[in-house]
């Protein structure tokens, strides 16, 4: 029930655009009829417990009397005896019928305590345990050596396989390929939010694995393409980029993500409070705003994840302009994008298909060698004319 709760909330334009009100409201009540029904059950167990108890209870202290009555009319038993008899029988019952009680309301909380369990004792599969503490990347170097990954741990569905690249620190990389060709999965292996089934990731010379976790996304920021920003102000939002940040850094951040022009435009500024998730912004704005939390953090290695899908070309384009500045030259750059036109300029661009490297070259070059790349280029062309 609570999952069909949420999932309206969050979906409720969604809802109301296909008119669905009445079917997710149906929905909604076969679930609270179901835990109704459920709860109906257990509080009949905990009705039926007192009167049940209570009634053993009686009848007990009935029998007492019955026979400690005989006895003491024959002389074997004196009367104090009998009544402290009574009070400890009474005193075991009414302990019987906490324990019953407590039994029921074990059987009412299993499934929850079930799930809870299941959370305390999930162990990650990521772990840094023989990490070199001291380790931490020096450049942005990254070499991909014959890597396969599966998210699936039996190895089917292969999402990646045999991916050999060489990015050198500094440079900015394009990846462009068809949907479920690779590319997310490609970046998000860099700082192991997930680990390669065969072959190794290298930063700076070292393997991913060689790295603390910490520390290895500590040099990567990651800007994904759908923004998530948190309740707070601008600048809270902002800050957990870099906690340490000065006003001016932040400022020049933001300039650079196109991010200040519309931030000044609001009467409290980078003081302006945002809704969950940010909801009184727009996608563009909240895209930017990601760009400038990713740059605040001064990584080694920036991966713009189809970032700016949200962003005019022109504002795209000023982005990519900033990104050129001299103090980012020693940041290496990971574009994925589905627009050439957001990649044209990269070093070099690496164009995936099923999960294999087709072609990684500059602009030119993989127009001149490579068919996928020269037909997408193409398409987009006479789209844009």
């Amino acid at each position: 029930m609570n999952a069909a709760v949420q999932e309206n909330l969050i979906g409720v334009r969604t809802v109301k655009a296909y008119v669905r009100e009445d079917y997710e409201r149906e929905k909604f009540n076969g679930s609270a009829d179901a835990v109704r029904e459920a709860q109906l059950s257990a509080e009949k167990l905990v009705i039926l417990n007192m009167p049940i108890m209570q009634l053993c209870m009686y009848l007990c202290i009935v029998a007492v009397l019955w026979f400690g009555g005989r006895l003491v009319i024959g002389h074997s038993m004196e009367i104090g005896q009998l009544a402290g008899f009574i009070t400890y029988v009474v005193q075991i019952l009414i302990s019987l019928m906490v324990i019953s009680f407590v039994l029921i309301v074990s059987v009412i909380s299993r499934a929850s305590v079930v799930r809870i369990l299941e959370i305390l004792q999930e162990s990650p599969d990521i772990r840094d345990d023989t990490a070199d503490q001291s380790l931490s990347p020096e450049d942005g170097s990254i070499l991909f050596r014959n890597v396969s990954f599966a998210y699936d741990k039996s190895g089917e569905g292969i999402a990646l396989e045999g991916v050999d690249l060489a990015i050198r620190s500094g440079e900015t990389i394009g990846i462009i390929g068809g949907t479920g060709s690779g590319k997310s999965t490609l970046v998000q292996l860099i700082p192991r939010f997930y680990d390669v089934c065969c072959g190794e990731i290298v930063v700076a010379g070292h393997n991913v694995k060689e790295y603390r976790l910490s520390t290895l996304r500590g040099s990567v920021a990651m800007v994904l393409q759908k923004s998530v920003l948190f309740s707070g102000t601008i600048l809270e939002n902002l800050l957990w980029g870099n906690p340490a940040a000065t006003e001016g850094e932040v400022v020049e951040a933001c300039k650079t993500a196109q991010a200040h022009e519309f931030i000044s435009s609001f009467s409290e500024g980078y003081r302006t409070r945002l809704g969950q998730g940010g909801v009184n912004l727009s996608g563009g704005q909240k895209q930017r705003l990601s760009i400038a939390r990713a740059l605040l953090k001064k990584p080694k290695i920036l991966i713009l994840d189809d970032s700016t899908s949200a962003v005019d070309t022109a504002t795209d384009s000023r982005i990519r302009s900033g990104l050129k500045e001299e103090r980012f030259g020693v940041m290496t750059k990971l574009i994925v994008s589905q627009r050439i036109s957001s990649i044209a300029d990269a070093d070099r661009i690496v164009v995936l298909e099923n999960g294999k490297v087709n072609g990684f070259d500059t602009h030119q070059g993989l127009l001149k060698s490579n068919a996928i790349y020269r037909e997408v280029y193409e398409s987009q062309r006479k789209g844009a004319n």
